[in-house]
């Protein structure tokens, strides 16, 4: 099988810089995409711990005005990944993270700083970086949105596929900017990247790219309907022929139970006993008489979290437990704070993210909590099954796509992986919760389920070749490029 190249444009990439699941798939797809006889280079932005990571890296292109400022892309390897680093300090050599200042609000230039990732992006595929040039390029929210229009504008007939992670962030500016962002005037309207009278990135990359994926199938039924396409189901509804949903996997190797340095591996459900012991102490909860049940998340409205609160007391009365690990809207934080305070052997909060804990509450949990509202695939459920911490999710998008509801039918069968509840539903939630006691309760069975979620498949196997097949059908439908 010969190689052909791709680029990926991203604004982070596990495990080198991360804010959610976005992250884990851009790190993961080039391995995955390897075994389809595809090379992904991955272009990201010179964050300090990019910068860090890169260590030894070569010069493969200059800009000596992008966007108003000098930039020059490093080519080199980290963390196993064949990465292309846009070195701007101007924009990106800053404390803070990705997207927010320390004290959690929005970069003010942030519609700078993703234009000139996705303008340097359009350059590389158009001129080259290091003598290498892709055959399409794989965009990955709106942060990367602006690719298409700045191919066009260099003459460029390169396939664009456009990767939605998450349909509620636009990336909007308001249209005094199309200047400053070397836009040019005729992509602002209804059928370009104009938004209600505002430019949006997102949109650019929907109306720009050659085809659109999503990451569940379930979700990209979802984004054609007002309730979930915020706005844009429109545009999406247009281009349904193009929309791809495509189930997100996970790294199996990252994420392996029986070698994973960050726990006491185990093989099985019995394993678990030790870690539930070790994260009960670790998080200082008292063993209980009903499930230890786990968060791990953004806190955010999204995420369903408020309903969590309001149906946390009937959960504990029937002899739950409960850690949560995750970082968010201060009102939340706050809030589960206090609901820790009230309940100290019971409820522990961690506000933050760290990658080992997160790997030690899967192993301890025996379930794990995802009531979002909405949810274009979800990570969480995935390392939960794999880890045999029984899913209780959600009934929308890639919720519904993963786990299989333990109803009488799937029960009977020895199909069950998990528990799936009504959104945006206090009583459904609750019920979900009692269930996952009842079914506690039962050790044989609850075990039975747990060796169900160990098995069931979570990597790329399925989703990688799916996605090489749609790269060779956009490469190949493409006009050849100048050299």
């Amino acid at each position: 099988m010969s190689t052909r190249a791709a680029l990926a444009v991203a604004s982070e990439c596990a495990p080198l810089v991360k804010t959610g699941g976005l992250a884990d798939v851009v790190g993961a797809l080039p391995a995955a995409l390897a075994g389809q006889g595809w090379a992904l280079r991955t272009l990201l932005p010179g964050y300090p711990a990019v910068m860090r990571a890169l260590g030894k890296a070569r010069p493969a292109a200059a800009f000596d005005d992008l966007l108003g400022t000098k930039a020059r892309v490093l080519a080199g390897k980290a963390a196993g990944l064949d990465l292309l680093v846009l070195d701007a300090p101007a924009l990106f050599e800053r404390p803070g993270g990705p997207y927010l200042t320390q004290e959690g609000r929005d970069w003010p230039d942030n519609d700078r700083r993703f234009a000139a990732l996705s303008l340097a992006a359009a350059r590389i595929a158009v001129r080259g970086a290091d003598g290498w040039r892709p055959e399409l390029l794989h965009l990955h929210d709106w942060q990367a949105g602006l690719v298409p229009v700045y191919l066009r504008a260099l003459g460029s007939r390169l396939p664009c596929l456009f990767s939605i992670h998450n349909i509620a962030f636009h990336g909007l500016t308001p249209a005094s900017r199309l200047k400053a962002l070397a836009l040019p005037k005729a992509g602002f309207a209804i059928d370009g990247f104009e938004y209600y009278g505002q430019i949006s990135a997102l949109k650019a990359g929907l109306t720009g790219a050659q085809a659109i994926a999503t990451v569940s199938p379930g979700y990209a039924r979802e984004l054609m309907t007002p309730a979930f396409g915020m706005g844009l189901e429109g545009v999406l509804q247009a281009r349904a022929g193009d929309l791809h949903g495509i189930l997100n996997g996970i790294d199996t190797e990252a994420w392996n139970p029986a070698t994973d340095p960050a726990i006491a591996p185990f093989r099985g459900p019995a394993g678990k006993e030790e870690n539930r012991a070790r994260l009960c102490a670790e998080f200082g909860l008292e063993r209980g008489t009903g499930p230890l049940a786990a968060v791990v998340s953004r806190l955010s409205g999204q995420k369903g979290l408020d309903l969590l609160l309001t149906a946390l007391p009937g959960f504990l009365a029937q002899g739950g437990r409960l850690v949560l690990l995750g970082s968010g809207e201060r009102a939340l934080e706050n809030a589960w704070l206090a609901a820790a305070a009230a309940n100290p052997d019971r409820v522990s909060v961690r506000i933050g993210y760290d990658e080992a804990l997160s790997h030690r509450i899967y192993a301890g949990a025996d379930a794990v909590l995802v009531p979002s509202r909405f949810e274009p695939c979800g990570l969480t459920q995935l390392y939960a099954l794999r880890y045999g911490a029984l899913p209780v999710v959600a009934r929308v998008g890639g919720l519904a796509d993963t786990v299989i509801h333990a109803n009488e039918a799937a029960l009977s069968a020895g199909v069950a992986t998990g528990i799936v509840h009504d959104t945006e539903s206090v009583p459904a939630l609750a019920d979900a919760l009692a269930q996952l006691c009842q079914l506690w309760q039962d050790k044989h069975a609850f075990r039975r389920l747990q060796r169900n979620a160990m098995k069931h498949p979570v990597g790329w196997d399925a989703s990688a070749p799916r996605y090489g097949a749609l790269y060779a059908a956009l490469a190949d439908a493409s006009p050849a490029e100048p050299p």
